[in-house]
């Protein structure tokens, strides 16, 4: 309020100035024809000249406030209301801006409704087609639980190998729709990590077999504080991308260890697959960043590594990532040490 007086005080300065010197003036006159009334009458001339200037100020800085709470009413709401109440208050060249302006807020704020109104219909979908699509991948899961004898090995392994790659993605989906949303319900309590890992690594068993992975475990019986199914689905994305970037020769390896030090539980899964180039490591967490590492990366969709990202930061989980062209890729994962 201080502030807004001072503001004004300085708008009209070039006013106040101009009252100082016609009462100079006035004074010259005063003691040059009366010298004996000249104190008596300057005095209250000059008095009165300030408390004018001053009521004219009061007022003055009242419509200001009253013009600035308009506008800021008029700009969070753009109604026909609020635009004639900041018309009343302003000139009426100001009012063709301010009705031009209305109109622009007016036009912005209809696109906003339409657009959300869109996204929340797109997300209904998503969700629902990812629920749907679980229909006929329950069927598929059931056939190959109970008709296993009916297919030949290969016929199995192959078919268990698509139903794995089709969960993965309907899993995507559906948490990349749970991490734009409002409410998150996660669950934090204390998760065995080798079990979190095993349960992963059987989910991917036929990705993992069919591509003839030779698995290396250190899991020490270490508890971490976290969400379960969001934990599982930071370690299913690593794997994911561990089993796509295979080198074409030599034998595939996956390295998966746990270990505690002073800054916490770190979890390290390690390829031996195709690396990745050191200028892409500082992007890929980005949303659809893929790299130019190797044809597979030019199929990928970029989202695995950026959805885990996002989903450790809702955690508070660390993950750090190493790689070098060839030699495959670390992703480590840091468990904070929480106070009791």
């Amino acid at each position: 309020m201080k502030h807004n007086f001072l503001c004004i005080l300085k708008k009209y300065a070039v006013w106040l100035l101009l009252l100082i010197g016609v009462n100079l003036l006035y004074a010259l006159a005063l003691w040059l024809s009366e010298s004996e009334v000249f104190l008596r009458l300057w005095l209250v001339l000059a008095l009165s000249s300030l408390l004018i200037f001053l009521t004219a100020l009061f007022f003055a800085w009242r419509v200001d406030k009253q013009r600035e709470t308009a506008f800021q009413e008029f700009i969070n709401h753009p109604d026909e209301m609020t635009e004639a109440k900041m018309l009343r208050l302003v000139s009426r060249q100001d009012g063709e801006l301010v009705r031009h302006l209305g109109t622009l807020l007016r036009e912005n704020e209809q696109a906003k409704r339409i657009l959300i109104t869109q996204m929340n219909d797109y997300e209904e979908y998503v969700e629902s087609w990812a629920h749907e699509i679980k229909t006929p991948l329950s069927l598929l899961i059931f056939l190959l639980d109970n008709r296993r004898d009916e297919l030949t090995p290969v016929v199995y392994q192959r078919l268990d190998y698509v139903r794995s790659q089709m969960q993965g993605l309907v899993e995507q989906m559906l948490y990349y729709a749970r991490l734009k949303g409002k409410q998150k319900d996660y669950l934090f309590e204390s998760l065995s990590l080798t079990e979190c890992c095993e349960e992963a690594l059987e989910i991917f068993q036929p990705l993992l077999k069919e591509k003839g992975f030779q698995i290396i475990k250190v899991l020490p019986p270490l508890f971490v504080l976290s969400d379960y199914r969001g934990l599982l689905f930071i370690i299913n994305q690593i794997l994911s991308n561990a089993v796509k970037y295979t080198k074409s020769t030599g034998i595939p390896e996956l390295h998966v260890t746990a270990a505690q030090n002073e800054r916490g539980v770190i979890l390290c899964i390690r390829d031996n697959g195709i690396g990745v180039q050191p200028w892409d490591l500082p992007f890929l967490f980005e949303k659809g960043f893929t790299g130019d590492t190797g044809k597979d990366r030019k199929k990928a969709t970029g989202m695995g590594l950026y959805l885990a990202n996002e989903m450790a930061k809702d955690l508070k989980i660390e993950l750090d990532i190493r790689s070098k062209p060839l030699k495959g890729t670390e992703i480590i994962i840091l468990f904070p040490i929480i106070d009791a």
